[in-house]
């Protein structure tokens, strides 16, 4: 482990006498260890007189582990399990520097509602229940930053399109748990979302399921709504749990 910290450190690689002077272990013993790593491809060697460096080995672990931690993959199959229940099709999404990224849109098979695009969803965190649930709990000089980043596009004549407007909504969001789309995206649908949390801290993402205006009666939201923050914690202590 010696051996591959010091290597670790020199990018554009490391002669086998200098790492053996590093770690005070003999020249023999140095050049067997990283023989071994070289095989099993956790180092490779750049050139005679450059040793060695870092393998590829090394970063298919870390794309394991990442993959393993990714809240989209720890959720997924409870996500599924969410919208097979509601018979609605459900999301996931986090915040990526300003943009709204969707990583799980699992549609449904009983429910066919056509699904707004993702690539234009990126930038409308304002018009979306997955952009303003997460929106709502982030600093306020973060909010600005994404907000400046994206503008306040009028989707359909419903969409806020001010400031002073979205405001007052997060804070609706806040105070209620919930966001809703409605139909401030696309006409005709209605999404309603809740924050995913690391237990009760840091916004992770959130959920939101996908509804057509005309299922929206008042009282089908008032299920929805009681049904996505129960899910959302439901989920936040499943990660909470995960990683402690």
């Amino acid at each position: 482990l010696q051996v591959l910290e010091v290597i670790a450190e020199k990018r554009d690689g490391i002669t086998v006498s200098a790492v053996s002077e590093r770690v005070g272990l003999n020249v023999s013993t140095v050049h067997h260890l990283i023989t071994t790593m070289v095989h099993r491809g956790y180092l490779t060697q750049v050139s005679r007189t450059r040793g060695y460096a870092l393998g590829r080995k090394l970063n298919e672990l870390l794309e394991m582990s990442e993959r393993e931690s990714d809240p989209a993959v720890l959720l997924g199959a409870d996500l599924k399990a969410l919208g097979d229940r509601l018979g609605h099709g459900v999301q996931f999404a986090v915040l990526s520097d300003t943009s709204l990224l969707t990583k799980l849109s699992l549609p449904s098979d009983d429910d066919v509602v056509a699904e707004p695009d993702e690539v234009e969803k990126m930038s409308a965190l304002h018009a979306t229940a997955t952009g303003k649930a997460v929106l709502a709990w982030i600093p306020d000089t973060e909010l600005v930053r994404v907000i400046s980043a994206n503008g306040l596009t009028a989707y359909t004549p419903k969409t806020i399109t001010t400031l002073s407007g979205l405001v007052e909504e997060l804070r609706l969001v806040r105070r209620g748990k919930y966001a809703v789309d409605d139909e401030e995206f696309s006409e005709g649908i209605v999404c309603i979302g809740s924050t995913i949390r690391e237990g009760a801290g840091a916004v992770i993402g959130s959920i939101s399921v996908t509804v057509s205006a005309e299922r929206a009666t008042e009282e089908y939201r008032q299920y929805l709504i009681r049904e996505m923050i129960g899910a959302a914690n439901t989920f936040s202590n499943k990660l909470r749990d995960l990683k402690s």
